[in-house]
């Protein structure tokens, strides 16, 4: 287990969609450069990346994650199954601590079958509903009043049907491995470490559990060709739709065409979706098929986009306000926090047209207190090194964990 000499081996594990595989790479790397041995697992597409920064690589098994597999899943298509399969990598790596994304479930339990002990990363706002607040992912701000949380309060009952059935599918899944069924709701995240990798300019007002930490976004970037900032004297605005949602590329048509004639320059990415009709571009305004956010991102006076948590962090880590209007998953839940936070505007999807995007546009760049927000937000996050906090509390909680197994166990590694 721990080496005489301090260093670590350390498994990172993440579900593949880049919000959850990136910053596992952030952490994975920032882990490295400290001495420690890291092996990344996750999916394959994410090898040549991963092995770019000098890690080790296992590609990952991939199984249904969401909705949980039933009776009919095949043999091999389940957090269950993949459990089973990393038993010999367990075995082999002997990892002081593993360390998975909140979705890569197999990880954790073929942890806690071999005894070693585990450790969650939460690329996201954290989504453990606090008494009296909204549940996550409506994307609804927080009550202002006694009523109001009261009457969030109300919907406890509905929640707990969902946390037992969330449970009940685990504990079954905990079943085939010889695992005990947990009492606990969210068994998904550990008890013993759990790293929110946010703005904590985004988090509601909680009260924190001891073993969770709020760190900041653990930041990573493919690499790859910076693009010409279109020439002028307007404002930039960027639109950057998600990755993984909205393959018709119906947000950056509407803005496109809400900022046609609006006195900015537009720099909009495609984030390499193939949509079957083409995109009509104005003349204010250049279409490319990918742009580092790095280079982008600091050069806009705003950010158009779906509310990815990656996308959002990195805005506002720019010191750039947002214009957000989500499309799916917990999207919704992180507009609402842009909005409250003071550093964006927020629209719904059911009332996307040009004309919204286009009013909403001109209120960022008219009232100075957006830019200002987001540039409090930037200094903050300039300060605050999310991987290098987020390996900071593995390196201390791997070290405890190590100093506490017995001596049998010890002369073993």
């Amino acid at each position: 287990m721990g080496r005489s000499d301090g260093q670590l081996r350390l498994l990172v594990a993440a579900f593949g969609d880049p919000g959850h595989a990136f910053p596992a790479i952030s952490l994975a790397r920032e882990l490295g450069r400290r001495g420690h041995e890291v092996l990344v697992e996750t999916w394959e597409r994410w090898r040549e990346a991963v092995e770019a920064e000098g890690l080790s690589f296992t590609g990952a098994q991939e199984y249904t994650v969401y909705p949980p597999p039933g009776p009919d899943t095949p043999d091999g298509q389940t957090a269950a199954a993949a459990a089973k399969a990393l038993a010999r990598l367990m075995e082999e790596f002997e990892p002081d601590l593993v360390v998975s994304d909140i979705l890569t479930l197999a990880p954790t339990l073929a942890a806690e079958v071999a005894g070693v002990p585990h450790a969650t990363l939460i690329p996201h706002v954290y989504p453990v509903q606090q008494p009296g607040m909204p549940m996550y992912s409506l994307g609804m701000r927080p009550p202002r009043t006694a009523l109001g949380r009261l009457a969030w309060r109300a919907t406890d009952p509905l929640l707990a049907m969902g946390l037992r059935k969330g449970r009940g599918e685990l504990n079954e899944t905990r079943a085939r491995l010889g695992l005990p069924p947990l009492q606990r709701f969210h068994g998904g995240i550990s008890e013993l470490l759990a790293i929110v990798g946010t703005l904590p300019q985004l988090e509601y007002p909680r009260d924190w559990p001891a073993h969770v930490h709020v760190t900041g976004p653990l930041f990573f970037e493919l690499p790859g060709e910076q693009v010409e900032i279109p020439d002028g004297e307007g404002p930039l605005v960027l639109i950057a739709p998600s990755t993984s949602q909205d393959p018709e590329c119906e947000l950056l048509r509407v803005a496109l065409d809400g900022l046609a004639e609006e006195p900015v320059r537009v720099l909009a990415t495609t984030n390499r979706h193939r949509p079957e009709r083409p995109i009509a571009v104005p003349d204010n305004a250049l279409l490319v098929d990918w742009v580092l956010y790095s280079q982008a991102m600091p050069a806009a006076d705003v950010v158009i986009c779906h509310g990815g948590h990656g996308t959002v962090a990195r805005s506002l880590a720019a010191g750039t306000p947002l214009l957000v209007s989500p499309a799916g998953g917990d999207m919704g839940e992180n507009a609402a926090r842009v909005a409250w936070s003071g550093a964006g505007l927020y629209v719904p999807r059911r009332l996307m047209s040009p004309r919204s995007i286009g009013l909403a546009t001109r209120r960022l760049l008219a009232e100075p207190g957006f830019t200002i927000r987001a540039e409090e937000i930037a200094t903050w996050s300039a300060a605050h090194d999310g991987a290098a906090a987020a390996a900071e509390l593995v390196e201390n909680t791997a070290r405890d964990a190590t100093s506490r197994l017995s001596p049998a166990r010890v002369s073993s590694s």
